[in-house]
């Protein structure tokens, strides 16, 4: 019976110290595949991190471009447009000074005209005045008319 029972609870001792080491395999194993499993997921968030990166830089790199170009497009119809503003105001000043340069000859030749009408008519009158004060001053001193 001694057989029996030393067989009998070496038999207990393997189904019940079996589980335990298989336990312990897989446990071992479940740290090494959680581990792999970490490292993965790591990987594949860095890669997903650089390729983010990597599409932000190139769309800013675009963006940039595209902003110096219409920036500078921006400033040449500016420069054309302030151009063609200062030539027609040139023009217009041109116009306006030719303008009131013959309104003002004009003026003067008008003026000058008047002047030696006016001239003519003080001139005209004051001989009569003068020759009506002489025929005047005639009759007073030898008081007999002319």
């Amino acid at each position: 019976m001694k057989f029996k029972s030393l067989f009998l609870a070496v038999a207990l001792g393997m189904f019940a110290l079996a589980p335990a080491a298989a336990l312990a395999q897989t446990v071992g194993q479940d740290m090494k595949n959680a581990g792999h499993d970490t490292a993965d997921a790591s990987k594949k968030v860095a890669n997903k991190t650089a390729e983010g990166t990597k599409t932000a830089a190139k769309d800013t790199e675009h963006g940039t471009k595209v902003a110096a170009h219409k920036t500078a497009e921006g400033t040449k119809t500016v420069a054309h447009d302030t151009a063609h503003g200062a030539t027609v105001a040139t023009h217009k000043t041109e116009q306006g000074t030719k303008t009131v340069a013959h309104d003002t000859a004009q003026g003067t030749k008008t003026a000058a005209h008047k002047t030696e009408q006016g001239t003519k008519t003080a001139a005209h009158e004051t001989a009569e005045g003068t020759k009506t004060a002489a025929d005047k001053t005639k009759t007073t001193v030898t008081g007999k008319p002319n």
